[in-house]
């Protein structure tokens, strides 16, 4: 491959580290990198404008070709603290669930955990932007990402999908992983791990770089998120994507083309 490849990755805090090191790695030199919330990431994976992306890994089932490469993802073997439905009330009291536009993963994971681990039936709302200020009554949303770090000390109920998931399941969680829709070089995959490595080796300096952050980095980094694409993370991937393609369709997932 002569070309520069074009990389898309998450514009979240959990992807800092891994940007960390390929900013600084000599893999730069060699990509068009673009960042964005998850969503559009996919629909770029998918559109075919970009050759990987750091992508919802619900999005997987529907690429021609999809491989997952290298050995790093955003995931989590208990809580994830920035995947949550948030709530005023408890859960058997939740009648109706927005959800959060930005990312395919988190709301198909959401769907399925209120089907099969709680056993509830809701109606699924789409969401548009200021989303949150739904939240109120027997409304609750699934908020992702930096803006549901911030809501974990502000709301009475957040019920945490990673953990839940793994009550369920006993297995950990990938939310994204680096997902190209084409072969890619060997030597390129090596070069590019070698890069996100480098980033998780130098977490304390990303976050000194945050450290006005109103949540704790050093927790969040290195406790609430899974960096390494684990065989057992692999298998609660195949199992998640199992129930998205045989045993479950949410028609709020499968007709909403923003999310």
């Amino acid at each position: 491959m002569n070309r520069r490849l074009k990389i898309g990755a998450v514009s979240y805090l959990n992807t800092m580290p891994l940007l960390y090191g390929i900013e600084r790695s000599p893999v730069r030199n060699d990509i068009d990198l673009i960042t964005d919330y998850p969503s559009s990431v996919a629909s770029q994976l998918l559109e075919g404008k970009i050759d990987i992306g750091l992508v919802p890994v619900a999005i997987i089932p529907e690429l021609p070709y999809a491989e997952i490469i290298g050995d790093y993802c955003i995931g989590a073997d208990k809580a994830v603290a920035s995947v949550c439905i948030f709530s005023q009330v408890p859960m058997e009291q939740i009648e109706t669930v927005v959800l959060d536009y930005q990312s395919r993963t988190s709301i198909a994971l959401a769907q399925v955990l209120l089907q099969k681990h709680w056993k509830k039936s809701v109606v699924f709302k789409a969401a548009k932007p200021g989303f949150e200020n739904e939240i109120q009554g027997t409304t609750a949303a699934v908020v992702i990402g930096d803006r549901a770090l911030q809501l974990l000390s502000t709301m009475p109920y957040a019920y945490d999908l990673a953990e839940a998931w793994q009550a369920f399941t006993g297995l950990p969680f990938v939310f994204a992983a680096w997902v190209a829709n084409k072969p890619i070089p060997a030597s390129f995959v090596q070069a590019f791990n070698e890069a996100n490595a480098l980033g998780l080796a130098h977490i304390d300096e990303v976050v000194k770089m945050n450290a006005d952050y109103p949540y704790d980095l050093q927790e969040y980094f290195r406790q609430n998120i899974s960096y390494h694409l684990t065989a057992e993370m692999k298998t609660g991937l195949e199992l998640f994507l199992n129930y998205l393609k045989a045993e479950w369709q949410a028609p709020a997932f499968s007709n909403a083309s923003n999310f």
